[in-house]
């Protein structure tokens, strides 16, 4: 006689509520397939004659998609600049990174792990635009940004070098000068035009 058809989960995981079985056809439709879904199912054909059993194996997979972009970054010299990228995806996607679309390898002041690029001590020539890629055997994207590198003269504008009176003989004085600049600039101080020099005070 004409078989009566059942499907179900070889794992023993019941089957997806959102699952529609169609009986006069054998048809199992899955509809909004995600991860949770994947699995072997088994197709059960039955009647008074007997059992027969068919297996198959359900894959989830995705191509990436960025859950992290990277985004444009101006920089003084010698500062140190970090980027970020993430993406999802089934498999996990792997990342690579490309300067002026070339490829960016780790060497020194540059440092790349998965999708983190960290350049140290910055220097005008990594001024460019940098892209992380994210891949799988799905699909590749890409984002980008550009590194702008500045260098700043010595800037005192917003540096207080301030008068102070000393009211107890033998007591300590600080005077701070932090000026903003790029590079970073090299120090020297005076005593009206005289130039001081370290000793033991």
């Amino acid at each position: 006689p004409v078989p009566t058809i059942s499907w179900r989960r070889a794992d023993g995981k019941q089957l997806p509520r959102k699952a529609r079985r169609h009986r006069s056809s054998g048809l199992l439709e899955i509809p909004n397939f995600q991860q949770e879904d994947a699995g072997p199912y088994e197709c059960v054909a039955e009647n008074v004659r007997g059992k027969n059993v068919a297996r198959g194996q359900l894959t989830f997979y995705a191509q990436p998609s960025w859950t992290q972009q990277i985004r444009d970054v101006r920089a003084a010299i010698e500062e140190r600049v970090s980027w970020e990228c993430r993406a999802s995806g089934r498999p996990k996607p792997s990342y690579r990174w490309l300067k002026d679309g070339e490829p960016l390898l780790p060497q020194g002041r540059v440092q790349l792990e998965q999708g983190s690029l960290t350049i140290a001590n910055v220097s005008l020539s990594d001024a460019g635009m940098y892209q992380c890629v994210a891949e799988n055997r799905h699909g590749v994207i890409f984002t980008s940004a550009e590194l702008s590198v500045i260098a700043i003269g010595p800037d005192f504008s917003k540096t207080l070098l301030k008068k102070l009176t000393l009211v107890k003989v033998g007591g300590e004085v600080i005077i701070e000068c932090k000026p903003k600049a790029s590079p970073r600039p090299t120090y020297s101080w005076k005593k009206g035009k005289d130039i001081l020099r370290e000793n033991e005070r």
